[in-house]
């Protein structure tokens, strides 16, 4: 199943707090409370705008206890899907600037469909985001009591610590023996402060970027294996700036990569190369070849569908085609110098050729200072980190036509003057927005307070669709936000749109719409507002930004709704299994049903559609990208992993419609391919986001958790997807007439369609 959990994981902040948070972490051995309860101090809490937790049961439990009597327990009820979450609040007084461990023992029940997490938050003053950690890239899913641990640096305004234990899918999870540590004050490297980069220094680290990758990626050694990769590229960064010319150009890279690529030659202009002696031709029986292979790449610990391999091959199948030769290194122009790197090497059994120590061991995990983006060289690193990973494994460059080797030089500038680790959010922001990926976003921290209203882009002005309680009277439905502090709504809807990557303008403005609606909590903002009736040309309202854990929706029916006799509705991104399965009975006497794909369905797995025909249903075409070579060349894709869903009874004969606009992605477009593919019914309102596939989610130094598509997905016959999305049977554009009269002018058609 392709659903991008992962990603909603990092996107949003995940649960509900009390407003009082208790003065440090309690009851970590699981000793107090009543068995079969909640454990004292810790409580079952949900994703933001659910109730309680839905679908997932917490308690004491007295059940194979790693230490002592009771252990906790966090277990999937009868149709659970999403997750569900045990955790705990503290006041974080006591620990800013410091560096904290939160540590449990933690074990599973093994199924296939669920796995555990620990999670460790940090909220911040103003409702921002600190610290922050979930495990999605190193999932538990054993079945023995293992100890597992997250460290973290608390940020110097921080308000409040969350820590706790996610069961993302189905099955249980086990908690006990946690501890919260204190390690000791946040090491701190010497910030390097912002300026541009000269010309020269420019060049310099151009060059250091493009040779990183190449080793990083595709130099198998086992030094470079073995590297601590982060410190490297920062170290590198400061290394190579302040050099003057070509010849102290290869003179440094050559000596930064000795230690990691001992095979690795640099020549300054008019250097001919010659071909190290141990990637000379050899036919010696305890020889074989080692390349890199990689299936999508592995650039976390987390299983699933990418993951990176050192591959092993006889001299004899090394072809230089199929499986890279050591004695035909890769030559890369770095811009003045150039510079052969091996694609694979002779390994024997005590490791690759040389024989080499491995690099200096960097700081201990705990004793690592942490990295800031108010660091220039940090900002540094993190462009040429993130622009490598893309430059060799984005699978959509055909799609995107980027020009992605300009992008790097651009984005260093702008990281090397920006002013702090916030305005340089914005920089990765843009340039993660060249992808043109719907998953493509950045994120760290943000504001978590919203306007008390929603709107969208409707006949060209921004127009309130709905109005919470604490607005009531001060606007209404379909009048039009013209300006937001004296800006034109338009200009500042554009720039948030800058920031977003997006296949398609429909995704890219609906994310921007609701970037536009968020702001610090108690903030005041100017809304100059154009009513839709009445006498008034426009008026002036001041409104402030309100933390709440349930945004102001449209209104729509109930999740599963008789909106006309016989007709049903029933919103996905709402419903869970348990939900659809008690409706079946209702729904195979339906005369119509329309499904709502507004929104991600999040807690309700694919088999719903298996009740919607009376034959097996496949899922589009996912392709995973098998990179043997740099920079996408011979780039080739193994196709494999769709769903393949049988029949389910009742088979609901309903006529059918699907709603659908621009927010409906991944996962949900999984859904809808499958309702385009086989006609099951007519799709109604707007085109999709056009974006599918399994994420591949990455943390940079400094804390910005950078999120992606790892893998090709095609329509069911093979024609493209990506940019283009399901494109509705029945369009239908909204209005601001139809806003204002409190109509829901996609659902009114849907209806419409099963009727007719």
């Amino acid at each position: 199943m392709r659903q991008n959990l992962t990603r909603y994981l990092l996107i949003v902040a995940l649960f509900t707090c009390a407003a009082f948070a208790q003065s440090g972490p309690q009851n970590l051995g699981f000793e107090s409370g009543e068995a079969g309860g909640l454990p004292e101090a810790w409580k079952a809490a949900s994703p933001r705008g659910a109730a309680g937790n839905p679908g997932y049961t917490a308690r004491l439990s007295g059940d194979n206890a790693k230490q002592g009597k009771y252990c906790g327990e966090l277990a999937s009820a009868a149709g659970a899907s999403g997750f569900g979450n045990l955790m705990q609040a503290f006041d974080a007084a006591a620990y800013r600037g410091k560096r904290v461990r939160f540590r449990a023992a933690v074990r599973t029940d093994g199924q296939a469909s669920g796995q555990g997490q620990l999670w460790f938050r940090v909220d911040r003053q103003g409702g921002e985001l600190g610290f922050f950690d979930n495990m999605g890239d190193r999932p538990i899913r054993d079945q023995e009591w293992k100890y597992y641990e997250i460290t973290g640096d608390i940020e110097a305004d921080a308000e409040r610590l969350n820590i706790g234990v996610i069961l993302v899918g189905t099955g249980k999870v086990w908690i006990d023996d946690a501890s919260f540590q204190v390690l000791g004050d946040t090491p701190r490297l010497p910030q390097e402060p912002a300026h541009p980069l000269t010309t020269r220094g420019l060049r310099n680290e151009v060059a250091f970027a493009r040779l990183y990758g190449l080793v990083r990626y595709f130099h198998p050694s086992d030094q470079a294996a073995h590297t601590d990769w982060e410190s490297f590229v920062i170290h590198g960064v400061r290394e190579v700036g302040p050099v003057k010319d070509d010849a102290q150009l290869a003179q440094k890279l050559t000596g930064l990569f000795a230690s990691v690529a001992p095979t690795l030659r640099v020549l300054r202009p008019g250097e001919r190369y010659s071909l190290p002696p141990e990637l000379q031709s050899r036919n010696a029986a305890d020889l074989k070849v080692t390349y890199w292979r990689h299936h999508g790449v592995g650039i976390s610990a987390q299983t699933g569908a990418y993951h990176s391999e050192r591959a092993q091959e006889s001299i004899a199948n090394a072809d230089g085609k199929a499986v890279p030769f050591p004695n035909s290194p890769w030559q890369a122009d770095l811009g003045g110098v150039k510079a052969w790197i091996p694609m694979a090497l002779f390994v024997d059994t005590q490791g690759t050729l040389p024989h080499a120590a491995p690099p200096a061991a960097g700081a201990a995990k705990d004793d690592k200072p942490l990295f800031s983006g108010d660091d220039r060289a940090v900002r540094l690193a993190d462009v040429i980190i993130a622009w490598n990973i893309f430059e060799h494994f984005y699978p959509y460059f055909d799609v995107a036509k980027t020009d992605w080797s300009a992008v790097l030089p651009a984005s260093l500038q702008t990281a090397a003057t920006d002013k702090d680790a916030t305005a340089f959010k914005d920089t990765l922001s843009r340039m993660v927005a060249q992808l043109h990926d719907g998953h493509g976003g950045v994120f760290k921290g943000g504001a978590t307070a919203a306007l008390p209203l929603q709107w969208d882009w409707i006949e060209g002005k921004l127009v309130i669709t709905a109005v919470g309680s604490s607005a009531e009277g001060q606007f209404a439905r379909g009048d039009a936000v013209t300006k937001i502090d004296g800006r034109p709504a338009a200009e500042l809807l554009a720039a948030k749109e800058e920031l977003i990557s997006g296949a398609t303008p429909q995704w890219i403005r609906w994310n921007a719409l609701r970037m536009l609606n968020l702001g610090a909590k108690g903030q005041t903002v100017n809304l100059t507002i154009e009513p839709f009736a009445g006498p008034e040309k426009t008026k002036e309202v001041a409104l402030k930004y309100e933390s709440s854990t349930t945004p102001v929706q449209e209104t729509r029916p109930d999740k599963i709704a008789e909106v006309e006799k016989d007709i049903f509705y029933i919103d996905i991104g709402r419903i869970t299994n348990a939900d659809f399965d008690a409706a079946l009975p209702q729904l195979e006497k339906a005369r119509g049903i329309v499904f709502d794909f507004r929104g991600y369905p999040s807690q309700l797995r694919p088999a719903f559609l298996t009740h919607l025909s009376d034959h097996n249903l496949a899922s589009a075409q996912w392709h995973i990208p098998l990179v043997l070579w740099p920079d996408h060349e011979q780039m080739r894709f193994e196709r494999g992993g769709e769903w393949d869903l049988a029949p389910s009874s009742p088979l609901l004969r309903a006529k059918r419609a699907f709603i659908t606009d621009g927010r409906a992605i991944s996962y949900a477009e999984s859904c809808m391919g499958i309702v385009e593919a086989y006609k099951l019914g007519a799709i109604v309102g707007a085109p999709t986001a056009g974006t599918n596939g399994n994420v591949n989610p990455f943390t940079l130094p400094g804390g910005y958790q950078v999120s992606w598509t790892g893998m090709k997905v095609l329509k069911h016959d093979g024609s493209r997807h990506h940019g283009v999305g399901i494109i509705p049977t029945v369009p239908v554009s909204r209005t601001r007439a139809g806003v204002a009269a409190g109509h829901d002018e996609f659902l009114d058609r849907a209806v419409s369609a099963v009727k007719e």
